[in-house]
């Protein structure tokens, strides 16, 4: 089977509101981060598959003839949406020589890359195709902003596209396009059983977020793509403090257990919040944009950072940033799982070139990585190779 060149994209996630309070059933506002993750799937004929991700310093290929004693474990079409095989995940893990234990990131980024790729290509009685996909990524891994999900999304959307599963939106003079809902709804299934691979029991809103992009709004295991929301400027920060999201997790639950009738305002709190913020950034999409928008999005920060510090995610180190990019005027709060980890700074229209370079460096000389970027950009995307940037393109055509 030939395949053609395919480039993708997809973009990594942060919070903007209701971190933690959802586990507790509230609402969650996750956005699409304008940090991505790019893909370069490459036909070739050597008669191997390989895997670059030089971000993880990983670089591997298989024989085609190796990898065939694996296709008839895979069953079904890869139109449809199947359930994690955890006999073929049990022979993969064998195979690449990780039967038992925890796995590091490459070695997660590995088996979920040839699970994709049988679940693919492997049905039926086609020979496998030689090609190599290379990943880079503009997400630092293991910072809560939804990297292994924008690496999911890519392989599924690349995958599925190599074997016809789904169209090639991208026109001849086109330099990005987008599937279809329905062509997304299948990216988006196939990339959540890569973060299974991954997390084990992930929510679906790091995939879903990569997958559709924009805004979502996450109560209750349901999770609702909103159809429109403003482009919006941000610094994002990564403290580089590293932090246990499950021990958080449970140190907010022991909060609610032991004074419940102090946090469940508190969590009432945040989902008027979340739900708040949603109606203004609706209404920012249907009117001018004016400054009470703005002022009425930076409030909601500093009450819900206020409040997540209430619930014990701080952490000095987030005290710091909001501290700094108070005084230029700035408004911060964590996102994600907090005690330590990232957070973010909402930048105004007509915050100057002067003011952002000046806080990130004042962040910089913290320690702190710190990125200018935006919220709310597109979901995962087909580019024509002009449209990649060229640094990019540059790396993804190295190996």
């Amino acid at each position: 089977m030939q395949v053609g060149d395919i480039y993708v994209s997809a973009p990594g996630k942060a919070i903007l509101h209701g971190e933690h309070a959802v586990v507790h059933g509230k609402v969650a506002l996750a956005v699409s981060l304008n940090l991505r993750s790019y893909l370069r799937l490459e036909a070739t004929s050597t008669g191997t598959v390989g895997v670059n991700l030089p971000n993880i310093d990983t670089f591997l290929h298989w024989n085609l003839s190796e990898l065939k004693q694996f296709a008839p474990s895979v069953t079904g079409g890869t139109g449809q949406v199947k359930l994690l095989d955890p006999d073929l995940l049990r022979r993969l893990r064998e195979y690449v020589g990780v039967a038992n234990g925890n796995l590091n990131t490459s070695q997660m980024a590995t088996l979920t890359f040839l699970y994709l790729y049988l679940s693919a290509f492997g049905s039926g009685a086609r020979e496998l195709p030689s090609l190599t996909v290379s990943v880079w990524s503009e997400l630092p891994t293991g910072a809560g902003l939804g990297s292994s999900a924008a690496y999911t999304v890519c392989l599924a959307a690349a995958l599925l596209c190599a074997s016809g599963a789904i169209s090639s939106p991208l026109k001849e003079w086109e330099h990005t396009a987008r599937w279809c809902q329905e062509e997304l709804e299948l990216i988006n299934s196939w990339a959540f059983q890569g973060e299974m691979i991954i997390h084990g029991n992930p929510s679906g809103v790091d995939n879903a977020v990569g997958t559709w992009g924009g805004m979502l709004r996450f109560l209750a295991g349901k999770i609702i793509p909103l159809s429109r929301v403003p482009l919006l400027r941000i610094l994002l920060t990564n403290t580089k403090v590293p932090r246990s999201t499950k021990v958080l997790v449970s140190r907010v639950k022991d909060k609610i257990n032991k004074f419940p009738s102090v946090m469940a305002p508190v969590l009432d709190s945040v989902d008027a919040i979340s739900c708040t913020c949603e109606k203004v950034l609706s209404e920012m999409t249907s009117e001018p944009i004016t400054g009470e928008h703005y002022n009425a999005l930076e409030e909601l920060i500093d009450i819900n950072q206020h409040h997540l510090n209430v619930m014990g995610v701080g952490h000095p180190a987030l005290d710091t940033l909001c501290r700094i990019t108070l005084t230029k005027g700035l408004h911060s709060k964590l996102t994600g799982a907090g005690g330590g980890g990232c957070g973010i700074t909402l930048l105004r229209p007509e915050t100057g070139s002067a003011v952002v370079q000046a806080t990130v460096q004042d962040l910089k000389d913290c320690g702190f990585d710190c990125w200018e970027t935006s919220i709310g950009g597109p979901g995962v995307q087909q580019h024509a190779p002009v449209s990649v940037k060229e640094e990019i393109l540059e790396v993804l055509s190295r190996y």
